[in-house]
């Protein structure tokens, strides 16, 4: 199978590019290197069936044309700085819902019947039922981010119904792992190695919040492509355990032998 891999040399992108290539399968990574990071992608580089095309998913035509020969398309690009949405609000439109709009149709037009989209938890907004159900109503949208990759998630569908595509939508929650380089962990991690005496946090501590090791996350996906049988195939991962924002900060403390006030 030919793999074709948006945002390849992110965390996500990169980690599931190793385990297809160690699968026997051909990857062509698609990425501008905005934020990811080339050396992702070391590991893969001395596999024949590897491939780095560096490109933009909001170039419609050189997206077309890298893609052509696939057969399926993991759609993993996306801008993924869910905090600073309201500082920036056409970003998400055009690097989440645009650029969806920008794959399903290079798909589309390269007659690729699988497609694989990154969604998120965070669709859901302030869930009233935890865990979450597939089915679970959708509330007020609470971030741009979420906002964008509802929009995509309902392209995907149209495009299935509409041109007999089969999709796979899967809604994340925090994955983290080995090249995980942004999120609420990682700010922690960096604060304290600034000032290891000091930890300054929101709330009261107690929040929590469920994570996913990269490796279960890709195998889920990939288990899923295998039984799913829906046309739109839509799949929370996650993991049942949960960890509070004091739990987090006392691992790396342990990590990094500091104990701040």
């Amino acid at each position: 199978m030919k793999c074709f891999v948006t945002g390849a040399a992110g965390f996500i992108g990169s980690n599931l590019a190793d385990r297809l290539l160690a699968l026997g399968h051909e990857v062509v990574a698609y990425d501008n290197l905005s934020t990811g990071f080339e050396k992702n992608l070391d590991p893969a580089r001395g596999n024949p069936g590897f491939k780095l095309t560096r490109g933009d998913v909001l170039q419609p035509e050189a997206l077309e044309k890298a893609m052509a020969g696939c057969d399926i398309v993991f759609h993993l690009a996306a801008n993924a700085d869910v905090r600073f949405g309201t500082q920036h609000p056409m970003r998400d439109l055009e690097q989440n819902t645009i650029a969806t709009a920008n794959v399903l149709e290079a798909a589309r037009k390269n007659r690729i019947g699988k497609f694989v989209f990154s969604s998120t938890g965070s669709v859901y907004g302030e869930a009233t039922v935890i865990p979450t159900p597939e089915d679970h109503p959708f509330p007020v949208q609470t971030s741009l981010y979420a906002a964008s990759k509802l929009a995509g998630e309902a392209q995907i569908q149209a495009y299935c119904e509409g041109f007999g595509m089969r999709g796979y939508i899967f809604r994340f929650v925090s994955i983290v792992g080995e090249r995980y380089s942004h999120g609420h962990v990682f700010d922690f991690h960096k604060k304290l190695l600034r000032d290891p005496s000091r930890m300054e946090v929101l709330g009261n501590g107690t929040q929590r919040k469920s994570y996913l090791y990269i490796g279960d996350c890709i195998s889920a996906i990939l288990l899923a492509l295998d039984k799913a049988p829906g046309k739109v195939n839509i799949y929370n991962l996650g993991a049942d355990e949960y960890c509070t924002v004091r739990q987090s900060i006392g691992w790396i403390c342990d990590r990094l032998g500091v104990q701040p006030t």
